[in-house]
């Protein structure tokens, strides 16, 4: 089963200050047939202006991923944590028996542009954390470059979860193949560009359901960046070749 989850059929929320798309159902979006995939549970593009953001709020039993890609993001958090975003880095915090945070633009001239990733971890109840990694772009060029897995390997931030999130990215022309083993789903995000999948021409904000043991390769048709999230589903994890 391949299914396209379209840019243009998210929800969408807009507040003036934030501009917000979302892949599944998340606050006034009801969506009974999107409601997450697998652990995946919220994947939301969010643009802010200058100055703006979301004040301080609480979340709980939630890992909670923010992958910056223009601009720059500022986090705070009852942990005592305090940073910004950059492209390049990944955010991790595991809301565990319960965080409160803020998220501000850093900037009061430039926009900020991101990824909000929400996945569910596999217990309830644990200690809340944080961890913020860089993944310079020349190790994402050409190929798939893991940046979170449940053992931190590699130099990955460590998710609570099944589950290998890689990113990406690429030129016109090139083709990227897949070696996954069965009993896994994938969920393919296309942030930027465009390419081809299996008939699909993937646009920038569209988002693929794969739940098939092979995979067709992906062509990239422009330059492109994208993460491709790898879940348990009882079996052993898979490998990704670029």
């Amino acid at each position: 089963m391949i299914k396209l989850r379209a840019s243009d059929d998210r929800g969408r929320a807009d507040f003036g200050w934030l501009d917000s798309r979302h892949s599944f159902s998340f606050g006034h979006y009801l969506d009974p047939e999107h409601m997450g995939f697998g652990p995946l549970r919220v994947i939301n593009e969010d643009r802010v202006v200058p100055g703006r953001g979301f004040d301080t709020h609480g979340h709980r039993d939630m890992e909670i991923l923010s992958y910056v890609l223009d601009g720059a993001l500022e986090h705070t958090d009852s942990l005592g944590n305090g940073s910004i975003i950059r492209p390049g880095e990944l955010q991790r915090m595991t809301a565990g028996t319960g965080v409160r945070h803020s998220e501000y633009n850093a900037s009061n001239t430039e926009p900020v542009h991101f990824l909000q990733i929400w996945i569910l971890p596999e217990a309830e109840g644990l200690a809340p954390g944080y961890e913020q990694t860089a993944f310079p772009l020349q190790e994402q060029r050409g190929r798939l470059h893991l940046i979170a897995s449940r053992d931190g390997r590699e130099g990955s931030v460590t998710v609570h979860q099944d589950l290998n999130l890689y990113a990406g990215v690429f030129d016109a022309g090139e083709t990227l193949e897949f070696a996954l083993k069965k009993q896994r789903l994938r969920w393919l995000q296309l942030v930027r560009g465009q390419a081809e999948l299996a008939g699909l021409h993937l646009h920038a904000g569209d988002g693929v359901a794969i739940q098939q043991a092979e995979l067709p390769a992906l062509t990239i048709s422009e330059q492109s960046e994208l993460l491709l999230f790898d879940m348990g589903n009882g079996s052993e994890s898979g490998t990704v070749h670029g």
